[in-house]
């Protein structure tokens, strides 16, 4: 089960590489400042719980923990949800989508305080 950790890390990982690429290059010319600035949060917001993904991974070959898939979880929803609504902004999705974005960033609170819970117990049956 941890396994989908750390390919979803992964693959955030070198998508967050990607998108970093393609804003900078490809999309230089063609967003707005705020458009950019938003397509920017967003990338750096997928690179964070990109590697945040691969701790969970670490951490629950050590010592599983339920806790850990919940963290692997919410990081996941977070970055399709916080991410998401800020690459679809970028690109000319309406601003009401703006309304998801904070969703996103309550999933990200949900996985950090659920990787507390899992570095502070001991390893259980997961």
């Amino acid at each position: 089960m941890r396994g989908w950790i750390a390919v979803a890390g992964a693959a955030l990982g070198g998508l967050t590489v990607a998108f970093g690429a393609f804003g900078a290059h490809a999309l230089k010319d063609r967003l707005s400042a705020e458009q950019a600035t938003w397509f920017e949060k967003a990338v750096h917001y997928q690179g964070l719980h990109a590697l945040a993904l691969l701790a969970v991974a670490l951490a629950a070959a050590r010592a599983p923990h339920r806790a850990w898939r919940a963290a692997g979880l919410a990081f996941v929803t977070g970055t399709v949800l916080f991410s998401g609504s800020l690459y679809a902004m970028a690109l000319g999705a309406p601003r009401a989508l703006g309304m998801v974005t904070p969703l996103g960033g309550t999933a990200f609170l949900v996985g950090w305080a659920a990787m507390l819970v899992g570095a502070r117990r001991p390893a259980d049956a997961a």
